[in-house]
């Protein structure tokens, strides 16, 4: 143990830490390793690979052959030549979904993990990582992680703990689950971030019997899925950048994208090709400087201009004709126009299309002629406050595109505005209108370029639902009300028996926080909470069982991700404990191999689910039996060994060639492409009596009722929502229109939907190389505001919200609209106490109370400083900013249809700071924030009272983990099936 070592545990000691908890990970023997002496002479570094990319790139990578035994010269050492042996061991990083390739260097004789870089062979980061990639390394080594299960003793939130094993964890909540299973089957609730898996738990929570998804969709993605649902059944874009002549971003998609890091090689390489940038984002982000044309809208206007594009196409005749004659619904549109379902105000067309026996196309186009004339370049210029020429030449390289339109958003305007869902609509629009659908260079659906494969078996569709997660006010919602969670609760509408956190923090991440501190506190309502995390959060401070999970290079998973238009599938390793396993030492789990006795949650839902149905009783042990020794529980190896042998075409025929079994492939190299390019599946021949015809021959089609791209949806018609305003692409006012903003008072909107491009949710927070590069989150101005306020940069401003304040310091700034504030919500960690938490270098000491009235006081003591641990740069901190914790003053806004928490938020007032303010100060009224709660859940129109066939949600729509069409049935108050006549429950929120 080195010096620096017992020092940190001496620390420890007298700050009360369980030392066991805190091992220096830099010493193998703290970890129960052995370690490998050389059995040979050290050989000389061979010279790197050389290797041509098809985009041209040249690059130097290890050769594969050499990854078992790669040899390099220790910079540390010189002048002295010392040669250092590793095994390079691929895997996928795990701090965004863009499922990047990694090789961990791991040492052949300490295992220790050197460093992280890019595993060229990966077709999606070929590569090429962002400072996330190999930030993994400050992950592993971080001396503030959780290395041991712990147990909560005292009350909930005291941060009292005790170190406990994981057979007492696991019979412990396995017996709670096992318990909740007999009474119910929606007592048991999964709530995760982003999965950075693709159906393992989803595979284990259908074994449990119980509807217990949740996810963070709805704060996230939840408005762009439904806008792209209508059109075409699939619920994410998958732009084909690097082939486009046109590129169209509604984001600051280089740098903070969804898929950042293989979408931003591929838009730069579509660029130095020719392609046109467009971008719309109120900020000058990255990706906007970058930009060919940069379009800084205001908020809730984007739905305008790209229609006043699409006019631009329909008046002109400059759009594909043939593509939307064959692959639009447009003989359903002119339907609906005869029988008056679609409103036309041209008394002659609409005569005229009454009067129709046989539909024809060109009525259609005259339609479209009449429907959008009014959106013309200066109505939308003057909307979106830019300048008239730049809208007019986006539609002209538009219009020039050739069928080879790359057009994305995620979040953005979509996630921000009250029916932002019409902004993903209104873009992919653009798309159909010019045949850009699934071509080279166009935008293809994320299920054509992403494969997931099918397990050894795989549980049937429960017959359940639980109402906490899809209740009936919202039956369009992509996916769970999950940020309403809490207001639920509170309102009585249910209890949790076990709760699972997982790479998730609610109190943190979702607005309204306060509400979220409520209901972790309160035991009746969340009987048991399960935080399986790697690191200290605010969230896990008010868990009954923190258990340590692990990180990038320190668990087994599959991931697949539209990066481009190709497929493929990765394959994330504990890396060590394959090292170890190469070097000849069996390893049973994978926690005894990991720091501490970190553990990984496929061995985890395993063990856990075999406890809770010892006997087979419950149906639940029979999903977690092996398929190559029956009767016994399976491994998680075996799991993976069938998946590779069975489900991935193309990988057998692989692996034999080089002599390999799938799995040890898969081992080796850590990803395997399985279609090169994918276009146009669509087009593919359907089997006999399935899919759509097209010009006389059956067709694939699209995952929509027509099978077609359903420009006017019946879906949203039948269900209730019957206005021209959402049964095609038109604009909806926005919640933070300029109607609803009075400059003139000090209202401005707070634009906090942006990711700053190192940070993302909570897993970066323990990464010391991420957080010196972005610690703080300054409220970006514009000077006019600035002047008007009286504030320059540096100085503390006040911003108060519908339901309380914050106050941090402003950046004054051209890079901003006039009228808005921006503020990134992705940073503001804080802990209770000095010694336990957040990492010290990554949050603020805070000091949180709590008045009888309801009202909520964070405030600041500290920000980040230096302390002592074995990792000498804990002691290098220089920063103390560490950012405001600003979504608690966020009233929750879920749109009525999509169920998206539309996060731009009205500041009712923004000022500099009064005498008494400090940076950091937070206050909330939880009262107030039920109220707003309920004037937005007001504008929801639940399926007790619209649904048209009896069901609580159209069927054909996707949702996590789809139970029986039973259970759909709407209930009666008894219970029972659907009474299509009875309203809501008296005195009780409507539809619940």
């Amino acid at each position: 143990m080195t010096e620096q070592s017992k020092i940190h545990r001496l620390l420890s000691a007298l700050l009360g830490r369980n030392t066991d908890a805190h091992p220096s990970p830099r010493q193998a023997d703290d970890f129960g390793l052995p370690t490998f002496a050389p059995t040979e002479r050290v050989p000389e570094p061979v010279p790197m690979t050389v290797v041509h990319h098809p985009d041209g790139r040249m690059s130097q990578y290890p050769p594969a052959e050499k990854w078992d035994d790669w040899v390099e010269w220790d910079g540390k050492a010189w002048p002295r030549r010392v040669a250092r042996r590793y095994m390079l061991i691929p895997t996928v990083c795990f701090n965004c979904e863009s499922a990047c390739g990694l090789l961990a260097y791991v040492d052949r004789e300490t295992l220790e993990i050197k460093k992280f870089e890019g595993n060229p062979v990966h077709p999606g980061s070929r590569g090429r990582n962002c400072a996330k990639g190999p930030a993994t390394h400050n992950q592993t080594y971080d001396p503030e992680r959780i290395l041991y299960p712990l147990k909560r003793v005292g009350k909930r939130g005291e941060g009292q703990w005790k170190r406990v094993t994981w057979e007492e964890a696991l019979e412990d909540i396995a017996a709670r689950m096992r318990e909740s299973r007999l009474q119910r089957r929606d007592g048991i609730v999964y709530h995760v971030g982003r999965p950075g898996e693709d159906g393992y738990t989803n595979r284990c929570i259908s074994a449990w019997g119980v509807d217990g998804h949740n996810s963070h969709t709805n704060i996230c993605s939840a408005s762009a899925r439904l806008g792209y649902s209508l059109w075409g059944g699939f619920d994410r874009p998958s732009p084909d950048h690097a082939h486009a002549r046109v590129i169209l971003l509604i984001s600051s998609h280089l740098e903070t994208g969804h898929y950042f890091n293989p979408h931003a090689q591929r838009i730069i390489e579509g660029k130095m090709a020719g392609a046109r940038i467009i971008t719309l984002d109120p900020r000058l982000s990255n990706t906007a400087s970058m930009s060919d044309l940069w379009l800084p809208t205001w908020p809730g206007s984007e739905t305008t201009v790209l229609l006043a594009i699409a006019n631009h196409l329909i008046q002109t005749g400059r759009y594909d004709k043939t593509f939307v004659r064959r692959w639009v619904n447009w003989q359903e549109t002119l339907a609906a126009v005869k029988d008056q379902r679609l409103k036309v105000e041209d008394e002659e067309l609409r005569t005229a299309i009454f009067n129709l026996q046989s539909f024809s196309f060109e009525y259609f186009d005259a339609l479209l002629k009449h429907l959008y004339k009014d959106f013309t370049f200066e109505r939308a210029a003057e909307e979106a406050q830019v300048p008239v020429e730049r809208i007019r030449q986006a539609a002209e390289w538009i219009a020039d595109c050739d069928g080879r339109l790359a057009a994305h958003v995620w979040r953005a305007a979509s996630i921000g505005n009250l029916g932002g869902w019409q902004v993903a609509r209104a873009l992919f629009f653009l798309n159909v209108l010019t045949g850009s659908v699934g071509t080279r260079g166009g935008t293809s659906g994320n299920e054509w370029n992403k494969f997931v494969p099918k397990p050894f078996a795989s549980p049937p569709a429960g017959e359940a639902w639980n109402e906490l997660h899809f209740p009936l006010e919202y039956p369009f919602a992509h996916y769970e009300m999950s940020f309403l969670l809490p207001h639920f609760l509170e309102e009585g509408r249910g209890s949790i028996d076990v709760y699972f956190t997982r790479v998730y923090n609610p109190m943190w991440i979702n607005p309204d926080g306060f509400m979220w501190l409520k209901a972790l506190r309160d035991e009746s309502k969340i009987k048991l909470h399960v935080a399986l995390t790697p690191t200290w959060n605010e969230s896990a401070w008010f868990a009954d069982y923190v258990l340590p999970m692990g990180h990038a290079g320190e668990r087994h998973d599959l991931m697949s991700q539209e990066t481009h238009a190709g497929q493929w599938i990765a394959f994330r390793q504990p890396v060590r404990r394959v090292a170890m396993e190469k070097l000849g030492r069996q390893v049973r789990y994978t926690y005894e191999a990991n720091p501490g006795q970190v553990w990984e949650e496929n061995e985890f839902w395993i063990e856990l689910s075999a406890r809770m149905d010892p006997d087979g009783s419950l149906g639940v042990r029979q999903w977690f039996e092996s398929p190559y020794r029956p009767g016994e529980i399976i491994t998680v190896e075996e799991y993976y060994r069938w998946i590779f042998e069975n489900s991935v075409p193309g990988l057998p025929e692989a692996a034999a060639a080089e002599g390999l079994t799938p799995l040890a492939y898969m081992r080796k190299y850590g990803v395997f492409e399985i279609k090169r390019e994918n276009y146009t599946p669509y087009e593919q021949p359907a089997p006999p009596g399935q899919g759509v015809e097209v010009d006389g021959e059956r067709k694939v089609g699209f995952d929509t009722p027509s099978r077609k791209l359903e420009f006017f949806s019946e879906t949203l018609y039948a269900w209730g929502w019957p206005e021209r305003e959402y049964t095609i692409p038109w604009p909806l006012k926005s919640h933070v229109h300029p109607d609803h903003i009075d400059v003139q008072k000090g209202e401005m909107i707070l634009l906090p939907n942006f990711r700053l491009p190192t940070l993302i949710h909570t897993r970066s927070a323990n990464a010391k190389w991420l957080y010196e590069i972005s610690h703080k989150n300054p409220v970006w101005m514009h000077p006019s505001d600035a002047r008007r306020i009286g504030v320059k940069t540096g100085d503390l401003v006040r911003v108060t919200t519908e339901i309380g304040y914050f106050v941090d310091t402003v950046w004054v700034t051209e890079g901003i609209k006039p009228g808005v504030i921006a503020m990134s919500h992705h940073l503001g960690r804080w802990r209770l106490q000095e010694d336990l938490g957040v990492n010290p270098g990554m949050s603020a000491l805070a000091r949180l109370e709590e008045d009888e009235s309801g009202h909520f006081q964070l405030n600041h003591i500290h920000g980040a400083r230096p302390w002592q641990s074995f990792d000498p740069d804990s002691e290098r901190i220089w920063w103390e900013d560490v950012g405001v914790h600003q979504n608690l003053t966020h009233a929750v806004h879920p749109d009525p249809l999509s169920g998206a928490h539309c996060w731009l938020q009205k500041a009712v007032d923004v000022r500099k700071a009064e005498p008494g303010d400090r940076h950091g100060d937070v206050w909330v009224d939880t009262n107030r924030s039920m109220q707003v709660y309920r004037e937005w859940l007001a504008l929801t129109r639940p399926a007790n009272r619209v649904s048209p066939d009896g069901n609580r949600r159209p069927l054909w729509l996707k949702r996590p983990l789809k139970p029986t069409p039973a259970a759909y049935r709407l209930p009666t108050a008894e219970g029972h099936l659907h009474d299509s006549e009875a309203g809501p429950p008296v005195d009780t929120p409507s539809g619940a």
